[in-house]
């Protein structure tokens, strides 16, 4: 089905959907103890506008729990120039490193430490010419090593090196089983379960590596005489794929895991610490920044039927790019997400439908004149979001001279146009079809919003194929908000469902083929393994830039951890919290040592 207001994006999922029957299969990857406590209560609420009574739905959401003046308090030790010094003394030593990797497997090993401690930013090139070294090579010594193997496949199809499943087929017996004999590889069967979350659509030899490997490290006895470290490992991995992990929080995790392995190194540990904690002090001016600008706005108090989640829509960039030079991508983005969760209120919570209408028609004519048909709240709203666009230009054709206000105005239009779609569903009482649902969905979604305000921030140069995909939506972007949108799905089903909102994916699986909840939940997960394959393809084959690809991935990655637990962007329950402040305001402890 398509939609006339959606012209623009032109797509149908129907070639990546299961076929819509009941599933029941089990996902041990996938955390479904979602929180059922909900912080927001469904009203309705007569507002005085135009001297007129209009009832109007609304929602109280709870205040942030991160107020102004606790955010302008933040400050850190680790901006001191001691600390930047003693950074830089470490780096060195921990790039000295390199010359001292001679073996393939130490290598390998060396590089996935310094990304899995998020300290690999540092050392692109001398990673990527040890990557090509490795791939270019034509004989190696991993050959029947399960582990290597494993490690080897990964990093390389991390970094987009041409590399075949195929080399997995030797630890195959003759009906393409994956031997036994290999349970006795723990860190081989690890690795192997890591490495095939990288597979793509068409390569059955990882699904069913996925499929030995989780049953093997779910079912083998991890409570003998093992390595707590690769406990940890395992744990994790099971929970949530190193893939799909956000590399911030992944970095705070696995360098309290690292300290405690047997034959860690102490300067790379030492360096790990230090770099997250100036890193963090970084977010945390940042922030206070994005705080100043959001209270100048006054959007939090003049139009407090919405969200106020400005730590959250901030703690969105970092784990899209936590590159600490990113720091006006970071500014921009947070912009760009606090004026969606504002503009999504006014369409799910507080706007009628009239009303709405009228707002999309003004979104659409992109002028601030001709504004009296709209209410006060909505020229509030309207102008906050024209003047950002507007100044976001202004400073773009400063430093590139391209006029990009027409690229932006088209994916607003849009997305108001894919709220008011689902706002027309939810005053009709319309309950469409999964598919009919998605081809909305994943605009609704906001993903081409953010990604295509993105593009904009980290391209040195705009090229003009990249702008037709970027115009066109390309598949790596639709995927990535199919994911998002359905990972928002699971995670938000419960309040929203509670509350009152439009059937989501969940309700319209249930309600076409008559499946339990249980049973849809597992049927959209199912669909996310196979639009990550499909992504995964799409990073190696797409026009865009390395740069912009890894934002792509990154803030996918994002979705499916904000709500991992539930609703992490509206819900300020306790793991959100926990991480917000692991990553931006508690230090990792520090024991000064000398080196």
């Amino acid at each position: 089905m398509a939609f006339s207001t959606l012209a623009p994006y032109p797509i149908s999922f129907t070639n990546i959907f299961l076929p819509l029957k009941k599933r029941s299969s089990s996902l041990a990857i996938w955390n479904s103890n979602f929180h059922r406590t909900t912080q927001c209560k469904a009203t309705y609420e007569v507002a005085n506008d135009h001297s007129q009574t209009v009832p109007r739905r609304t929602f109280k959401f709870q205040p942030s729990i991160w107020t102004y003046d606790y955010i302008q308090s933040l400050s850190s030790e680790y901006t001191k120039v001691t600390y930047k010094e003693q950074n830089l003394m470490l780096r060195e030593k921990v790039r000295m490193m390199f010359k001292k990797m001679e073996s393939e497997i130490d290598q390998l090993e060396f590089i996935d430490v310094l990304q899995r401690l998020g300290v690999d930013y540092h050392f692109k090139n001398e990673i990527r010419n040890m990557l090509d070294n490795i791939h270019n090579t034509q004989t190696s010594n991993l050959k029947n090593n399960l582990y290597g193997t494993s490690l080897k496949f990964r990093l390389l199809r991390q970094h987009g090196y041409n590399i075949s499943p195929d080399v997995f087929a030797c630890f195959q017996d003759k009906t393409r089983n994956f031997e036994k004999c290999h349970s006795l590889d723990i860190e081989g069967m690890l690795a192997l379960y890591e490495s095939s979350f990288h597979s793509f659509e068409e390569e059955t030899i990882l699904d069913e590596a996925r499929n030995f490997t989780t049953k093997y490290l779910k079912e083998c006895d991890l409570n003998g005489n093992r390595d707590t470290y690769i406990l940890h490992l395992i744990n994790h991995a099971l929970e949530v794929p190193l893939h799909w992990r956000i590399h911030r929080w992944e970095s705070q995790w696995f360098i309290d895991v690292y300290e405690r392995k047997k034959n860690m190194n102490p300067v790379l540990l030492q360096f790990a610490k230090m770099d997250f904690n100036i890193v963090q002090s970084i977010y945390q001016e940042e922030l206070k920044q994005a705080s100043r600008w959001w209270k100048k706005t006054g959007l939090g108090e003049k139009l407090n039927f919405a969200r106020d989640r400005l730590v959250e829509n901030f703690v969105w960039t970092v784990g899209t790019n936590f590159n600490p030079n990113l720091e006006y991508s970071r500014k921009i983005i947070t912009k760009v997400n606090a004026l969606i969760t504002i503009i999504d209120d006014v369409y799910d919570v507080y706007g009628t439908l009239e009303e709405l209408e009228l707002f999309t028609k003004a979104i659409n004519r992109w002028d601030l004149n001709g504004l009296d048909s709209l209410p006060t709240y909505m020229k509030i709203c309207f102008e906050a979001l024209y003047n950002f666009v507007d100044e976001f230009d202004f400073e773009i054709q400063n430093k590139s001279g391209y006029h990009v206000t027409p690229h932006l105005k088209k994916v607003w239009t849009s997305l108001c146009k894919a709220y008011l779609i689902e706002a027309k569903w939810y005053h009709g009482g319309y309950t469409p079809s999964l598919e009919e649902y998605l081809e909305n969905a994943w605009i609704s979604i906001s993903v081409p919003v953010i990604l295509t305000h993105t593009y904009f921030l980290i391209q040195d140069s705009f090229k003009k194929e990249e702008l037709v995909c970027l115009q066109e939506i390309s598949n790596i972007i639709r995927f990535s908000a199919m994911i998002s949108r359905l990972a928002n799905d699971l995670g938000t089903y419960k309040r929203e469902n509670e509350t009152g909102d439009i059937p989501k994916s969940i309700q319209c699986y249930m309600n076409e083929t008559g499946a339990s909840e249980s049973e849809a939940r597992e049927y959209l997960k199912s669909m996310i393994f196979t639009l990550w394959k499909n992504m995964n393809k799409e990073t190696h084959t797409s026009f865009f830039s390395e740069g912009f690809k890894d934002t792509i991935i990154n803030l996918t990655r994002m979705s499916l951890c904000m709500y991992q637990h539930g609703d992490g962007h509206t819900i300020q329950d306790y793991e959100i919290q926990n991480h917000v402040m692991l990553l931006i305001f508690k230090p990792i402890p520090i024991v000064s040592t000398r080196q």
